[in-house]
């Protein structure tokens, strides 16, 4: 009759627990690391973004060296509809808590990285501060920023009165002039617009001095070539008067106004562009000497 070694059969069943418990182990930390990289991954994509301020364009609000949260949530994050094909035509924008408004700092990929059209460039990041959204009527009068029927001016105020105290002829030449560089417009730092801001939805009347703002916008909506002649302004080969805007636009300046380029050089942003406002420091860095910034860490942008 064969003896059952109980101590044996005891071995192999703690054996067993042991290589049972180790895979559980194992399952688990797959588990973890499955959630973490899902949560991170659905936090990047439709609620927050770090990003690093490389200039001086938005001091004294941003330091070159600040890691800047940004909220997807304003104006609401962005997906694209075929991820195999990763272009700007290609996204949509999920609905956010809010739109953007008047003097918030937004994070937006730049449009015009290429001088004849508008194109996406996922790696150019700017922050700006956004000084009119659709459908205002923004101009600058003297240095400072406005809107029509506006009592206050908007944006930071002291860099604006800077400019206004600046003689004219202090100013370089690439720095005075504006946008949209047409002999029809003498626009500069100092006196610039009226400029209409169009909304989806909005008409805007055109001909071959009016179109001039808006040249680019419209071949980035249509994807045609604006031409001129004749005395008229063609889409392709059909002649137009007038042309109705698909999308939003804003008008962005930095807070440091004496050397910023934003849109009194480049003209207006498409929403399309925009990746959300920019709204907490949460680390900041000497770009000279690589010391952290402890004063700076965990403030809030305004």
């Amino acid at each position: 009759m064969k003896r059952f070694d109980i101590n044996k059969i005891k071995r192999k069943l703690t054996s067993r627990r042991t290589w049972v418990g180790f895979l559980k182990n194992i399952l688990f930390w797959i588990v973890v690391l499955i959630i973490a990289l899902t949560v991170g991954i659905s936090l990047r994509v439709f609620l927050l973004l770090s990003v690093t301020i490389p200039s001086s364009s938005m001091y004294p609000t941003l330091h070159p060296g600040d890691y800047v949260l940004v909220n997807k949530m304003i104006p609401g994050p962005r997906v694209f509809k075929d991820w195999s094909t990763w272009n700007v035509t290609n996204l949509t924008r999920l609905r956010g808590y809010r739109k953007v408004k008047r003097n918030d700092v937004l994070v937006f990929h730049f449009p015009y990285s290429t001088s004849d059209k508008i194109a996406l460039d996922f790696n150019t990041f700017y922050a700006k501060r956004c000084v009119a959204v659709p459908r205002d009527t923004f101009y600058i009068e003297n240095g400072f920023y406005k809107v029509k029927n506006l009592p206050d001016t908007i944006g930071y105020y002291p860099n604006q009165k800077k400019v206004s105290l600046r003689p004219t002829g202090s100013f370089d030449e690439g720095v005075f002039r504006c946008f949209p560089y047409h002999p029809a417009y003498n626009w500069n730092v100092k006196d610039f617009g009226t400029l209409y801001v169009p909304g989806r939805g909005d008409t805007v009347m055109i001909d071959t001095i009016r179109v001039a703002p808006y040249i680019k916008l419209i071949e980035y909506e249509t994807g045609k070539q604006i031409t001129m002649h004749d005395g008229a302004v063609y889409i392709d080969t059909v002649a137009i008067d007038k042309y109705v805007f698909e999308k939003n636009y804003y008008f962005m300046a930095g807070d440091y106004a004496e050397d910023s380029r934003d849109s009194r050089y480049w003209g207006l942003l498409p929403e399309d562009f925009i990746v959300g406002k920019a709204f907490f420091i949460w680390r900041a860095k000497d770009r000279n000497t690589g010391k952290w910034l402890w004063q700076r860490f965990f403030k809030t942008v305004k």
